[in-house]
């Protein structure tokens, strides 16, 4: 059932010690507020990872301050690079690709990006043997095509309990480069973990993509950001075959955008309470594909309003259903619209989402079951699911160490009196201030 691993919370954990939390309907009925969310996970575990590869000092600013993150610079700093944290900016010393530690055991708690960014990394070194352990979720997701992938290219990755699973240890010897074919379908960060390594490789590294990638979009932010670190790879419009050039990334000094993902839980608090929210500090400027629910809001019924330095929802009395959406591109909202579409006046069906079955929990089936404890009916297809209009009751629902499914269905409680979402602080793996953040937004929580 997605018991806590406390062992992937971190110092920048919150609310550890907190059982559950208690979400009241909020007392005016509605909702208006401005806000600014924290950086973007996207965005924080890439950069953290280019830098330390990077030839000189980075300075990024923006950082998310997450669970996530944490174990991202705790890997780096015990690789024997030089990170340095004040607030939510960090100065890193770049080691040019070859790691200044070479034979280190590193833990990266439930950090998916790391866990499939860092193999690639600690390859392209001359030397070093590195073990990685994961948490026990992580350690469940299977990471074997991105090795395969790796091996092909002249590493030498060992498993250390179950094949093609965390953990595992990574024998350096360099990468030689050349032609590499993966799918794109299980995850997009294996084909970013590729890129991310490649530009250390001997000779120019060609991807070829056999059949399509998950989400475009992050291979896409992957992409920019290695050409924010001076390196220009090329690439077919639909990102099946890529090039990266050998040559290494420069360091160099950005500010990190506002998380998309985290800021969709405050449009969709507009959306269901007939309120206002804006986000100070996001644009639709961003390669993140969790922007584009703003277009979902407004098929709801919505009004957005894209501003040169904010984005601003206002929701409506009665959101609208009775339509099918493919979530593929956006795939981790995927539980944010099955929490609001009970309030809609009709069915919303969700489909291209097989694979956030492979995510912190079996998302698909997650939800279904929370939402079906409350009342409502559900129907679960193997890529997705249908919820149905209905009026929630207010239960204490289980949050599967899922900071995603935490953070979904804390919106019905903002609607539904009774609702209490046990451990919440799996929110820590991305946002660990989202129930201060609730709060100040006017949302009553009461911590046990």
């Amino acid at each position: 059932m997605g018991k806590p691993d406390l062992r992937a919370r971190s110092p920048w954990s919150a609310l550890n010690d907190v059982k559950n939390v208690s979400i009241a309907p909020l007392k005016t009925g509605t909702v208006q507020t401005d806000i600014t969310i924290p950086g973007s996970k996207s965005f924080t575990n890439r950069a953290l990872i280019m830098a330390a590869l990077a030839k000189g000092t980075s300075e990024l600013s923006g950082i998310l301050r997450s669970d996530d993150s944490y174990w991202c610079i705790d890997a780096l700093q015990k690789l024997g690079i030089q990170a340095e944290v004040t607030g939510d900016t960090v100065k890193i010393e770049g080691c040019d690709g070859e790691w200044p530690s070479t034979e280190t055991e590193l833990y990266i708690g439930a950090a998916g990006t790391v866990a499939r960014f860092l193999p690639g990394a600690l390859a392209v070194s001359d030397e070093g043997t590195f073990t990685v352990e994961a948490s026990k979720r992580m350690s469940e997701r299977p990471v074997q095509p991105l090795m395969e992938a790796l091996e092909t290219l002249g590493a030498e990755i060992e498993y250390l309990e179950q094949e093609g699973f965390y953990p595992l240890r990574v024998h350096a010897q360099g990468l030689k480069g050349g032609n590499v074919s993966i799918s794109g379908k299980i995850s997009s960060q294996f084909i970013s973990g590729l890129l991310l390594a490649g530009t250390y490789a001997k000779e120019q590294l060609h991807i070829n993509i056999p059949d399509y990638i998950v989400q475009h979009a992050y291979v896409k932010i992957t992409l920019d950001l290695m050409k924010e670190f001076g390196v220009e790879a090329a690439f077919n419009d639909d990102l099946t075959e890529m090039s990266v050039p050998s040559g290494g990334f420069t360091g160099r000094k950005m500010a990190l955008e506002a998380d998309a993902s985290t800021a969709s839980y405050f449009m969709a608090l507009a959306a269901i309470n007939n309120g206002s929210v804006r986000i100070n500090n996001l644009t639709m400027q961003t390669n993140q594909p969790d922007i584009y629910m703003v277009d979902v809001y407004e098929k709801m019924g919505c009004t957005v309003i894209r501003e040169e330095d904010y984005i601003e929802v206002q929701g409506v009395p009665q959101l609208k259903g009775d339509f099918e959406i493919s979530m593929k591109e956006m795939s981790d909202q995927t539980l944010t619209l099955a929490a609001i579409a009970p309030f809609a006046d009709g069915p919303i069906t969700i489909t291209d989402v097989e694979h956030i079955r492979h995510h912190e929990s079996d998302r698909i089936h997650a939800v279904c079951t929370e939402l079906r404890k409350m009342g409502i009916r559900v129907q679960e297809f193997s890529d997705g699911l249908k919820v149905y209009p209905g009026t929630p009751i207010g239960v204490e629902l289980h949050s599967y160490d899922d900071h995603r499914v935490a953070m979904a269905l804390s919106l019905v409680g903002t609607k539904v009196p009774g609702v209490s979402i046990e451990d919440p602080g799996c929110v820590s793996k991305t946002c660990p201030t989202f129930y201060e953040l609730f709060e100040k937004t006017g949302v009553s929580v009461t911590y046990t």
